[in-house]
């Protein structure tokens, strides 16, 4: 069974697009961030009212990321190279983690998702298109369709 860890959109996103598919049964999906700072709290609202427009729940709430994901998930992808650095820093010798970037899987060949917490709406608009390809294009490499 795969399973993918991202932040709170990703992981909102793709547990979407896996429902959408008939695979939710196939999956563990969670998110978490690699700093502490926003734990137990709600997603930035911005990000879930993009997702709300789009159709999609989000249900989750901040944790930071353990040691023990890295035994846990297949996955973990990650929005940009300054993560990548901590998880990869983090990932202790006898993970089973793929660590990645979920850039990725974007088709136009974006490799850094952005923090959208600057860019108004419309940098959440752009996050939440961007996490779409990015969840169809992995999607597609596992070949579980």
């Amino acid at each position: 069974m795969p399973t993918m860890h991202s932040p709170p959109m990703a992981e909102a996103v793709f547990a979407h697009t896996v429902q959408q598919k008939g695979l939710k049964d196939r999956f563990h999906i969670d998110s978490a961030g690699t700093a502490g700072y926003h734990v137990g709290e709600r997603p930035d609202n911005r990000s879930i009212q993009t997702c709300k427009i789009h159709n999609i729940p989000v249900d989750s709430y901040a944790r930071q990321v353990k040691r023990e994901d890295f035994r846990e998930f297949d996955y973990i992808l990650c929005m940009d190279n300054s993560n990548l650095a901590d998880l990869n820093d983090l990932k202790p010798k006898n993970s089973k983690a793929i660590v990645k970037l979920f850039g990725n899987y974007d088709p136009q060949g974006d490799l850094i998702i952005r923090d959208p917490y600057y860019g108004g709406n419309d940098g959440f608009e752009g996050n939440f298109q961007q996490v779409t390809r990015c969840s169809e294009g992995f999607l597609r490499t596992l070949n579980l369709e």
